[in-house]
């Protein structure tokens, strides 16, 4: 039997090159997808075969995929790891800024999986890997688009989880804690453009203080990307992977937590831990 094929996206940079690399060395022949190829010229030398994708675009994610089966004939493995974090309060976020982080972040991921789904069906068996949030099971000051992002991909992962598993597909989410990666700083970059001044000034500089926190060499109180990598490719190696993969710093203590904790209680610990002002 032929190697198995893997579709990462998003992988120029943090979790998606991470795991673009660990399912490479795992075996797997691997395609690395971002809008900027020049930006994974790293993953090219290691043997990761690169494309030119933008997820938001149909045209495009029609080309990538049927570049991959025109290549191989198969995807095993879908890694939905593309998305941004567009930080702000509610009141200051352009609605069309809005519509641009639920377009990549939840319409970006389902468009490749529409994509995926009818070659993972007649070969009766593959394995798609959605890249969540800890921040898909409760929410942070200044994030309510990203986190309505993400509650939102957790649903679609367990509507489509039910839907596809008689065809031999599974459907996995992970849900990382802080990771130490780009993410947080261009987080905190948007949330200052946006919510710097005005009411909700003195919230938003806590909290992209925080944020750019995790993004700092050697962070504490962080992971690094390959602790995610390394998640995602046991899944996609897995005979029966789990339906969720909780890594990365703080993610199973906060989400049991907010589980166990009635809702102002969990509020407070959140407000503190983040530094923002009650």
């Amino acid at each position: 039997m032929s190697k198995k094929v893997a579709l990462v996206t998003g992988a120029s940079s943090g979790i998606g090159e991470a795991a673009a690399r660990q399912l490479q060395q795992a075996g797997f022949v691997v395609y690395g997808a971002a809008r900027r190829t020049d930006r994974m010229s790293g993953l090219a030398a290691a043997g990761v075969r690169t494309l030119a994708l933008d997820v938001t675009s149909e045209t495009s994610a029609d080309k990538a995929v049927a570049e991959i089966i025109a290549a191989e004939g198969r995807i095993d493995v879908l890694v939905n790891n593309a998305g941004y974090g567009s930080y702000g309060a509610l009141e200051d976020v352009p609605m069309e800024e809005a519509r641009a982080q639920i377009e990549v972040n939840v319409f970006g991921l389902a468009r490749l999986t529409r994509l995926v789904l009818p070659h993972m069906r007649a070969q009766r068996g593959g394995t798609i890997v959605n890249i969540s949030s800890m921040g898909g099971r409760f929410a942070t000051p200044m994030g309510a688009w990203y986190h309505a992002s993400k509650y939102a991909v957790e649903g679609l992962s367990d509507a489509l989880r039910l839907e596809v598993e008689r065809f031999g597909i599974d459907v996995v989410l992970i849900e990382p804690g802080s990771v130490r990666t780009d993410w947080g700083a261009i987080a905190a970059g948007k949330l200052r453009d946006t919510s710097g001044d005005g009411p909700y000034a003195e919230q938003a500089d806590a909290m992209a203080k925080s944020l750019e926190r995790s993004s700092r060499p050697g962070a504490r109180m962080t992971s690094p990307a390959t602790v995610i990598g390394k998640a995602v490719t046991t899944a996609a190696t897995a005979r029966r992977p789990r339906t969720r993969y909780r890594v990365g710093f703080g993610a199973r203590p906060l989400i049991l937590l907010n589980r166990l904790l009635p809702d102002r209680t969990f509020d407070a610990l959140i407000k503190r831990s983040s530094g923002v002002p009650a």
